[in-house]
């Protein structure tokens, strides 16, 4: 007997908010489609999902077990509380919160309800991703020094939020997840050029600190020639770079490093090693796809999704401490806990 998969509706069809829709429907799954556009309610009929204009009736849906917001940013936690409220689960699209305490209500409350709380935190369910968590819980990168994280693009100008907020979500959600650890401090400096009389920063270099002196430099921009989806992780062993834009070599592993010899001359610090260069294989999936089979499952086993509310909340600290830290020409700011 087959086995029915809970029903999710999806709140917020237009951007973004289509992909899910095509995923969730391609998965069975999709059972209703709730957006106050007309044009994006008419492109979702197709799918055969009940469309609404109205939240209210979305959750009135008996039908309906999780639900997908997709909206901008600044309605997510009031959608949520609502979903939450309700007995829905629930999966926030990036960020899960403008503010770390709307974020944190967030977390408290899904608990409170024992509802599931998850955030669209896309990069860590990449397969690429996965491999590297792999073999850095296996040790085979050795100990992880620090991260480079660029996420470059001539791309989407945005009114509403800065490249830090629209961009560097993806690269602390990885960087937490890789290190299993939450940023301690941020410092971060950015560049205002196309809308300075909105002062957005079209630009940020943000350096984030971790535990046992960890690092995590992010690149974010909107305003550069070339599109980078880069990577690059340094272990004391080997050293991992993750190219998604790369169309066939997304991960290498470069058997590279530098030891201290056994006796330290007048001349000599350290040793440099050079290996092998490896392109391992990784079997390829869509990246929502298989964070939406996270959801369900998390809907029916009712275990924590790897991209937790909690997790999510670790992010908009991060990036809290960050837009302070921008605020105050770079210094660095402790992340609020």
């Amino acid at each position: 007997m087959t086995k029915i998969k809970p029903g999710i509706a999806v709140v917020g069809a237009g951007g973004w908010g289509r992909n899910h829709v095509r995923s969730l429907a391609g998965l069975g799954v999709l059972r209703a489609v709730c957006d106050r556009d007309a044009k994006a309610r008419e492109s979702a009929r197709s799918t055969g999902a009940s469309i609404f204009s109205e939240l209210s009736d979305v959750l009135a849906n008996d039908d309906v077990k999780g639900v997908v917001i997709a909206t901008d940013a600044p309605s997510h936690v009031e959608l949520a509380h609502a979903a939450i409220a309700a007995g829905k689960d629930v999966l926030v699209e990036k960020p899960l919160a403008l503010t770390t305490d709307d974020a944190r209500a967030l977390c408290e409350h899904a608990d409170h309800e024992g509802r599931v709380l998850m955030v669209g935190h896309l990069l860590l369910f990449h397969p690429v991703v996965q491999r590297l968590k792999a073999m850095i819980d296996a040790g085979e990168l050795g100990e992880v020094l620090y991260l480079v994280c660029r996420r470059l693009n001539l791309g989407v100008v945005r009114r509403d939020e800065n490249a830090w907020w629209s961009l560097a979500p993806h690269d602390l959600s990885i960087a937490s997840y890789l290190l299993n650890d939450s940023p301690e401090a941020v410092s971060a400096r950015g560049g205002v050029f196309l809308q300075k009389e909105r002062g957005i920063d079209d630009v940020v270099f943000g350096t984030v600190r971790y535990g046992r002196g960890r690092l995590a430099h992010v690149h974010v921009s909107w305003l550069d020639p070339h599109k980078v989806r880069m990577l690059t992780v340094v272990g004391d062993k080997k050293m991992a770079v993750f190219d998604d834009a790369s169309t066939d070599e997304k991960l290498r592993v470069y058997d590279k490093g530098v030891e201290p010899p056994a006796v330290v001359g007048y001349e000599e610090g350290v040793r440099v090693r050079t290996g092998d260069v490896v392109v391992p294989a990784v079997r390829m999936a869509e990246p929502l796809k298989l964070e939406h089979e996270a959801f369900l499952s998390a809907i029916e086993t009712r275990h924590a999704p790897i991209a937790d509310g909690w997790s999510g909340l670790a992010v908009v600290q991060a990036l809290e401490a960050g837009a302070r830290s921008l605020a105050a020409n770079g210094a660095e700011v402790k992340v609020e806990r």
